[in-house]
């Protein structure tokens, strides 16, 4: 099957390190090794059984799902933001220099030695709600702001969904779900009174998630360490993991609606509130002949306008399985990042590691693509709050630092996923 797929530049990240470079140079020659040996493998195919081969050929593969993720680590030390001072756009109210160092300087001795009388006294002239003592204490902005950044680099479905900020509990998005009528008239023709149309909302509620760093006596002694950065790196990857989770496969129960979550049907029977999946045609696995024209069909079960903005979302495993697939003219379908710090593509299209979709099995819906901007939602209540516990973990003390953040599906028709199964 001829694959015909509009061009796409893989994302590329600035600010690379030259380790980052490096990492990449040799991920290109042990993607050429690949290429090489598994030309070798499938020559081989249909006349005689190479083992060794085909373990040269994994091993070669998992080599490189490491060095990916070394790059990928790299990447995400090069892409966090640093901590600076001043005002921050599109984080909660937009506060003067003067008041913002006020908090800074009221937060910092409430982390260091426990005094909140800092804190209390902003709260209550601010007037704000929740913000006794039992609810934790609302970090500065610029903590705030450097807790999403990093949410965004580490977070592969926050890297690539809509996220939009709000005050309440809840985020309703109307939509129709029918809309007013239309049609073509002559100039002089009479008109019939259009229908009104018919308005539906999808609700996205922002659930508590919450990380509980410890610190030592001495860490919070120390006058060289920057508190609020030390906060942020160690709450990152709690939160990231929670969130990855969540926004593909959780339930919406006190958590986020994944988008794996979601009743599927056969594309060709596509309804409002159903994500739609293509099947591989063949149980747990990908068909023996031509495997990949089943991904040139899922691409193409995304309208063209949806599918100009696309990409692949799988994990590591089924990643590994895929590189290993051609077009009719001989080129591997998955290619390495065109630079330091970008991303894998497959057939031109980005491709993003998201650990948390399944692995390939019955009836697995273990391969995504669309356009995640316009198809899934992330909310995030503005306000991360800390609460100090020198109590509970003598002689540690306890950071219970919590978020709001609420996630879902807000266009059915922009995701659809490959269903390992026969039909």
């Amino acid at each position: 099957m001829t694959i015909d797929i509009q061009d796409h530049a893989p994302e590329h990240k600035s600010g690379i390190s030259s380790a980052a470079r490096g990492e990449h140079d040799a991920i290109m020659a042990m993607f050429e090794e690949f290429k090489a040996a598994n030309d070798q493998r499938l020559d081989a195919v249909g006349r005689r059984a190479d083992v060794l081969l085909d373990q040269k050929v994994d091993r070669i593969n998992d080599a490189l799902d490491a060095q990916m993720k070394r790059i990928d680590d790299l990447a995400l030390k090069s892409a966090r933001p640093l901590l600076e001072g001043g005002r921050l756009e599109g984080t909660r109210a937009h506060l003067s220099d003067a008041s913002a160092r006020e908090h800074k300087s009221a937060f910092d001795a409430y982390v260091r030695q426990g005094e909140s009388a800092g804190l209390r006294a902003m709260e209550t002239k601010a007037m704000s709600a929740g913000s006794n003592a039992d609810g934790g204490y609302l970090v500065p902005a610029e903590l705030e702001h450097e807790i999403g950044a990093r949410l965004k680099a580490i977070s592969p479905i926050r890297s690539i969904a809509s996220v939009r900020e709000i005050s309440g509990g809840v985020y309703k998005k109307p939509f129709m779900t029918a809309g007013p009528a239309a049609g073509w008239v002559g100039e002089t023709d009479s008109r019939t009174q259009t229908t009104s149309p018919t308005l539906d909302a999808l609700s996205f509620p922002a659930m508590e998630l919450y990380a509980m760093p410890a610190a030592t006596a001495t860490l919070l002694d120390d006058s060289a360490v920057n508190i609020d950065e030390w906060i942020a790196s160690e709450v990152e990857l709690t939160f990231a993991l929670q969130e990855g989770t969540a926004f593909v496969t959780g339930d919406g129960s006190n958590k986020p609606k994944g988008f794996l979550s979601y009743d599927t049907v056969a594309n060709g029977s596509w309804v409002w509130g159903k994500l739609g999946h293509v099947a591989t045609g063949a149980s747990a696995a990908f068909p023996e002949d031509d495997p990949s024209d089943v991904l040139v069909d899922l691409i193409y079960a995304l309208k063209a306008g949806y599918r100009q903005n696309g990409s692949f979302v799988m994990n590591r495993k089924t990643q590994a399985a895929i590189r290993k697939f051609k077009d009719t003219g001989g080129a591997y379908l998955w290619q390495p990042p065109a630079q330091a710090g970008g991303r894998a593509s497959l057939m031109t299209f980005p491709l993003v590691e998201a650990e948390d979709m399944p692995d390939i099995a019955a009836n697995s819906l273990s391969i995504a693509f669309g356009d995640f901007k316009r198809g899934y939602l992330i909310v995030d209540r503005l306000g991360v709050r800390v609460l100090r516990d020198p109590y509970s973990a003598k002689p540690y003390v306890l950071f219970y630092t919590t978020k709001r953040v609420g996630g879902g599906v807000q266009d059915f028709d922009a995701i659809k996923v490959l269903k390992f199964a026969a039909s």
